[in-house]
C-alpha cells in the first residue's frame, strides 16, 4: 500500500534532518517519491520558532498505518524530536497524511486522512507534486479540486 507522509524541519540543520529522516526508512518502507522542498512561517506555536523546510513523501509498504507510525516516530527519536510542546520547534516531524485506498481511522494515535491536510498550503504543496490525483476519502474528490488553483 502506499501513504503520503508530510515532512517538515525548523530546528538545526533543517535540510541535513530531511536528508538523514529519508535515509533512515527502513527496508520496509520503501521511498518512491519526494515532493520539492519548500520553506514556510512556522505554524502556531512560539513566536520565536525559525520558518520550516517542508515536503512530502510516497511511501510503499506492506505495514498497516499503525506499524507505519511507530517506525515513523522511531526515525524522529533517532534524529532528536523532543515533544515537548504543541506546534514547538523540532528537528523533524514526520506525518501520516493520507493513505492510498482510501483508508480511514480515527482513534487517540491516529487520525487518516490527516484531519487538517486540506487547510495547511504547507502540507498540500508538496503533497500535491507528488499526489495529485488520489482521492480524499471524505470529500471524495481529486485531491488536485480541494486546493486553491492559485496555489496548484
Amino acid at each position: 500500500m502506499e501513504y503520503v507522509i508530510g515532512v517538515g524541519s525548523n530546528r538545526g540543520d533543517r535540510l541535513g534532518f530531511l536528508r538523514a529522516a529519508w535515509a533512515l526508512l527502513p527496508p520496509r518502507i520503501r521511498g518512491v517519491k519526494c515532493a520539492p522542498i519548500i520553506e514556510t512561517p512556522a505554524f502556531g506555536g512560539p513566536s520565536t520558532a525559525g520558518p520550516f523546510l517542508n515536503s512530502a513523501w510516497l511511501v510503499e509498504t506492506a505495514l498497516g498505518p499503525h506499524q507505519l507510525l511507530l517506525h515513523l516516530q522511531r526515525i524522529e527519536e533517532a534524529l532528536g524530536r523532543v515533544r515537548s510542546m504543541h506546534f514547538g520547534p523540532r528537528t523533524i516531524d514526520l506525518d501520516i497524511l493520507l493513505a492510498e485506498d482510501g483508508y480511514q481511522v480515527e482513534n487517540d494515535y491516529l487520525t487518516l486522512p490527516h484531519p487538517e491536510m486540506l487547510t495547511r498550503d504547507f502540507v498540500m504543496i508538496p503533497v500535491l507534486a507528488i499526489a495529485r490525483e488520489w482521492i480524499h476519502p471524505i470529500a471524495r474528490r481529486p485531491l488536485w479540486q480541494l486546493f486553491p488553483q492559485e496555489l496548484n
